[in-house]
């Protein structure tokens, strides 16, 4: 059975000062609790509703309908910023936990080992970002960063920085390298002027709507999926 103190400590891993805390965050779901489990990660602790009961599940669970199943994981080791050839994403203060997740999953599936993201973006261990990665966090290193000072090494290593902007070339038109940083910005101020400055490639996912309305911008996400598979597929 479960004690109400561990009740309280689990159901504190919800907000952020207490993950930094207890160096420990949760994730629910089968699939999620396995991808777990088959990582690098700590797991601390698993529970399954058929051992604690359906009461203390839902106690303990941060989900509006709780999973049979949750893991308390100890959070990893920050990375420092060794690089290597190769090529990776920045995010630029993403700031929605949905997003976010998502994009890390985007990069699970495109082959981005790195993602860099500026210390103001949404925390990697939110539990939104978690379940939204479907487990890519497991998978994908994220560095918090100073994401100018990135820039500055790849430029150092000779490797170009892309940026996406709406006033950027042609993506379909233009010339892409299998090597280098590509950033993807705020959902409402895209790419901030600081990190725009040291980008060497400007680009743009055209909008193909005909007539004079449309949509104003893509979902950062949806953004990155595309930009993503254009990379991929040169």
């Amino acid at each position: 059975m479960l004690t109400n103190a561990e009740i309280k400590r689990i159901k504190s891993l919800k907000e952020k000062k207490f993950r930094d805390e207890y160096g420990q965050f949760v994730v629910e779901g089968e699939k999620l609790v396995q991808e777990a489990l088959c990582s690098g990660f700590r797991v601390s602790a698993v529970y399954r509703t058929e051992d604690i009961g359906e009461e203390a599940m839902s106690r303990i669970s941060q989900l509006s309908s709780p999973s049979p199943v949750l893991a308390v994981v100890d959070k990893p080791e920050p990375r420092g910023l060794a690089l290597e050839r190769g090529l990776y994403l920045g995010l630029d203060s993403v700031r929605d936990p949905g997003n976010m997740g998502t994009i890390i999953r985007l990069a699970d599936w495109f082959g981005i080992s790195t993602v860099f993201a500026s210390q103001d973006s949404v925390e990697l261990f939110n539990p939104k970002v978690v379940q939204a990665s479907m487990g890519s966090v497991f998978r994908v290193s994220t560095v918090y960063c100073d994401l100018e000072v990135v820039c500055r090494r790849f430029r150092a290593m000779d490797m170009p920085v892309y940026g996406t902007f709406l006033d950027g070339e042609n993506i379909y038109a233009s010339n892409l390298a299998d090597e280098g940083l590509i950033i993807m910005g705020n959902e409402a101020s895209g790419v901030s002027p600081e990190v725009a400055a040291c980008a060497s490639s400007r680009l743009l996912i055209p909008s193909f709507a005909r007539g004079a309305r449309t949509a104003e911008s893509l979902n950062v996400a949806t953004a990155t999926a595309i930009v993503l598979s254009e990379f991929r597929r040169r």
